[in-house]
């Protein structure tokens, strides 16, 4: 049986500018390439494998409740000295 699953991605960028995918609900799911768009089309992959190998081993798969797909973005921006956040 095939079905279609949806899992919340979170992306980020290493100290050597690689983007790193991680997966909250497969723990131990991740992967990580040079580009975006890469790491957009491995996340597929990484999911897809994950879950192929934990149904071949009899493992049960999770299954993400939420709706929602949080996504966001820090960017570099030029701040005025008032602007800036504090420090901790």
């Amino acid at each position: 049986m095939q079905g279609h699953l949806t899992y919340t991605i979170h992306i980020e960028r290493d100290e050597h500018g690689l983007y790193v995918v991680s997966v909250a609900a497969l723990p131990g799911c991740f992967t990580q390439c040079r580009t975006f768009d890469e790491a957009m089309a491995m996340a597929q992959d990484a999911i897809a494998g994950f879950v192929a190998t934990l149904v071949a081993r009899g493992k049960s798969v999770p299954i993400e409740r939420s709706a929602e797909s949080p996504f966001s973005m820090s960017v570099a921006a030029p701040l005025r000295s008032h602007d800036a956040p504090a420090a901790s």
